[in-house]
């Protein structure tokens, strides 16, 4: 009896690991340099004061870790795709793998390690300067070195205003701030929940009745600065907004001088600078501002052909 012919040995498997990760590797270096190199220096919000750039840095840090993730998926579904789809013919079933420890440990580690470093690196964030820890609360868990220009935030409906107690106590609609300072906001509001956002400072507090939020930030540029409410806050909440101008420290403490001088009869009239204001004096307020024609929302803030809050 003749003896039977050995069965001959397909071609061998290839590996799929390493035509996986020899790519995904490369794609995700580049990518990796792309975004920290030229994306990065234009994400939002930009950095003109020290809060904007903390908070660019933030989103450099996450994008440049979620980027190999992402391309990693992208990869793996591609080789997919190309190297596994389906043929003409071929019917058989795939092998019967049921795990493979090696990959489930490496997903578990890599998995680990990453939720860990975001979680570290974000409370990091959040108690130091950069984030939570600069202010945004009424009870700041960190103060900048020396000394701050403070600049009260007055909300109401519908319009910002700012007090600057360095300066006599002056209120007015235009928001002026120096290059180079550290600057403290308390911000409050005289009627509903408002919240100041200044965008290019990255800059966001609620402005609450009876209650003094405090936010501190450094101006590093001059340049223009959009002011929002971003709290929903009645009828003409989407036209809360106004812009405000950084500009160097002589020019600041110039116009400073000369809007204390100007609105000096307005601000008598006035109720004494405060962290947070009774609505009860909130129509004294009002006339003054409208003695100097700083016009703008509730308590005789708003001009009379504005609706009234519902």
């Amino acid at each position: 009896m003749a003896a039977e012919a050995p069965a001959q040995a397909g071609p061998a498997e290839p590996n799929h690991g390493i035509r996986i990760f020899i790519p995904w590797l490369i794609l995700a270096v580049v990518a990796d340099v792309l975004i920290w190199v030229v994306w990065g220096p234009h994400l939002p919000p930009g950095d003109m004061s020290s809060s904007a750039s903390n908070q660019q840095f933030d989103i450099k840090v996450m994008a440049v870790m979620a980027a190999p993730v992402m391309l990693f998926v992208l990869v793996y579904f591609g080789y997919a795709l190309i190297v596994w789809h389906h043929r003409e013919g071929d019917d058989e079933d795939g092998p019967p793998i049921h795990g493979n420890t090696r990959v489930q440990a490496t997903w578990i580690t890599v998995s680990s390690v990453i939720v860990l470093a975001l979680f570290v690196f974000g409370t990091v964030e959040l108690v130091t300067t950069n984030g939570a820890g600069a202010g945004e609360g009424a009870s700041p868990i960190w103060k900048p070195p020396g000394n701050t220009v403070q600049v009260q935030v007055i909300a109401q409906q519908w319009k910002f205003t700012y007090r600057y107690p360095q300066f006599g106590g002056f209120e007015t609609t235009d928001l002026v701030l120096p290059v180079g300072e550290w600057v403290e906001f308390h911000v409050t509001s005289i009627d509903v929940i408002h919240s100041f956002w200044a965008y290019q400072l990255g800059v966001k507090a609620d402005a609450n009745p009876g209650v003094d939020n405090i936010a501190y930030t450094k101006i590093n540029n001059a340049g223009t600065i959009t002011v929002r409410c971003a709290e929903l806050c009645g009828l003409w909440h989407g036209a809360m907004f106004d812009y405000g101008q950084a500009v160097s420290l002589s020019s600041f403490h110039s116009w400073a001088t000369s809007t204390e001088v100007r609105l000096a009869a307005v601000t008598k009239l006035l109720p004494p600078y405060a962290l947070t204001y009774d609505p009860t004096v909130v129509a004294q307020m009002g006339k003054g501002m409208v003695a100097a024609g700083l016009t703008g929302g509730a308590g005789l803030y708003y001009p009379p052909t504005d609706p009234e809050s519902p």
